[in-house]
């Protein structure tokens, strides 16, 4: 059975890929953390957090994206670029999509280059 988490990544992947976004992988984890979505749009490497709130008492969805998690996906991008020397000379984008509610008709907010 599905997580939370992974029921919303699945959800912001597809959301991409109708975007026109190429999927290169999804949950690169490092010791230094996780990437949800690493992605190709046109000549752009984009890695993507996805975060869900199903209430927002505490701050949305992007709230919850503080200093040290964009620390985290910025250095589990280096390690990723440097394992995968092909992508590396491409630029890159850290986008967001965030969802806010508990219900399915929830709509993604992208936000690109979140924190570039």
């Amino acid at each position: 059975m599905a997580t939370t988490g992974q029921i919303w990544e699945r959800d912001a992947e597809r959301f991409l890929l109708r975007q026109g976004l190429v999927l290169l992988t999804r949950n690169f984890l490092t010791r230094s953390g996780e990437i949800d979505l690493i992605m190709r749009d046109q000549n752009l490497i984009v890695f993507v957090e996805v975060r869900f709130r199903k209430a927002s008492r505490f701050g949305g969805a992007l709230h919850s994206i503080n200093r040290h998690k964009k620390t985290c996906v910025v250095r589990c991008a280096s390690l990723f670029l440097q394992q995968n020397p092909q992508w590396s000379h491409h630029p890159c984008r850290f986008d967001v999509i965030a969802y806010d509610g508990n219900a399915a008709t929830t709509d993604p907010r992208w936000i690109q280059a979140a924190f570039n």
